[in-house]
């Protein structure tokens, strides 16, 4: 592996680590400075898509992610077209993939802020991930399991995941009555940094995601398959900005932006048990799925149609959760919430084991 790879990609995880803390300084939820998961609940609270009052916006990282991805792409000339990998199977993954993260009330992105931030259940959920990557890599990605290859698509269906965010970033702006916003003080969809900050902020990340290739669960494949560290040291330099930057945050003003503990944590709940089985089900979907939800959204903006219809499996994952009482909250998990994940891992497993020993030979 070349150095300066190597070095373009800590760089990256460094500049992403202090964005994500300075955004909390800026307005949005303590130690949620980025969270893909709980940013696509919001848009499909604000879309109308489920009615829980706390968390409804429209999130700006999110569009400008998927952008940014897009624009670094058509200028290096990676966008592409493609599509066509069992998409179908890929929606139902992506939705329990959800259901995981919201048992846990982030995704792996927010899972390190979570743990710079010094919240301790977010090393639970570490465990639980890394566990879940373990097993999909070994019993399954090591034994052949593939959803088929990608095929070139038109170059419209390329394109219009990064039109619908442009489209739902003028809603955002216009704010029409249809469109729902968490009121002042009601919950998270309530925090945000300003729209301009959150979007160039957004803007970076995808930029960046896309040039380096950052996916905390291709950088566990890796390491496990291939003894390879490369993308798992863009993570390290996340958490590691972003535990500095919070610290100093901490020392130099009256917040507390450092936290060292289980209990009292922003957003979370201290039920181990579930923090590691919903990341379970997360490291578990997400290597079948080929990436995090991070990478999905990249993907997506480099013209990835499969990696759309996932995003759109989040989505739908997020309004169920809580249209149905599924996600956690800051008191705990819900029952519904703990027969769904169980459901989840499951499903994932039987996906698994159809899609790597129950194959016809050619």
């Amino acid at each position: 592996m070349k150095k300066n790879e190597k070095l373009v990609i800590i760089i990256a995880g460094i500049i992403i680590g202090i964005i994500a803390s300075v955004l909390v300084v800026f307005g949005n939820p303590a130690n949620m400075g980025f969270c893909i998961a709980c940013f696509l609940r919001d848009i499909a609270g604000a879309l109308g898509l489920h009615r829980a009052a706390p968390v409804q916006y429209i999130r700006p990282e999110i569009i400008g992610i998927i952008l940014g991805s897009f624009g670094a792409a058509f200028a290096t000339k990676e966008f592409k077209a493609q599509g066509g990998s069992a998409p179908l199977t890929r929606f139902v993954i992506a939705f329990f993939v959800m259901i995981g993260c919201l048992m846990f009330l982030g995704c792996p992105f927010r899972m390190i802020i979570r743990l710079a931030g010094g919240d301790l259940n977010a090393l639970i959920g570490l465990v639980g991930f890394v566990l879940g990557i373990g097993v999909g890599t070994f019993v399954f990605l090591n034994k052949g399991y593939s959803l088929k290859r990608t095929y070139a698509q038109p170059m419209l269906d390329g394109i219009i995941m990064p039109v619908i965010q442009v489209i739902v970033f003028a809603l955002l702006v216009a704010a029409p009555a249809f469109i729902f916003f968490s009121e002042a003080g009601a919950g998270p969809g309530a925090k945000h940094a300003a729209i301009a900050i959150s979007l160039v902020a957004g803007l970076v990340v995808g930029v960046l995601a896309q040039r380096t290739r950052l996916c905390m669960v291709g950088g566990f494949r890796d390491l496990f398959l291939f003894k390879q560290t490369k993308l798992l040291l863009g993570f390290f330099a996340i958490f590691v900005s972003a535990l500095v930057t919070n610290v100093i945050l901490t020392v130099v003003t009256d917040a507390t932006y450092f936290n060292f503990a289980f209990a009292g944590q922003p957003v979370a709940h201290t039920d181990g048990v579930w923090n590691f089985l919903g990341m379970f089900l997360v490291g578990f979907g997400c290597i079948l799925l080929g990436g995090c939800p991070l990478r999905q959204l990249v993907l997506s903006g480099e013209g990835n149609t499969d990696s759309a219809i996932t995003v759109l499996g989040l989505i739908v994952g997020a309004a169920f959760c809580h249209n149905f009482g599924l996600a956690s909250s800051a008191d705990g998990p819900t029952l519904n919430g703990k027969i769904a994940v169980i459901i989840g891992i499951v499903v994932v497993a039987i996906i698994g084991v159809v899609n790597t020993y129950c194959k016809k030979e050619a």
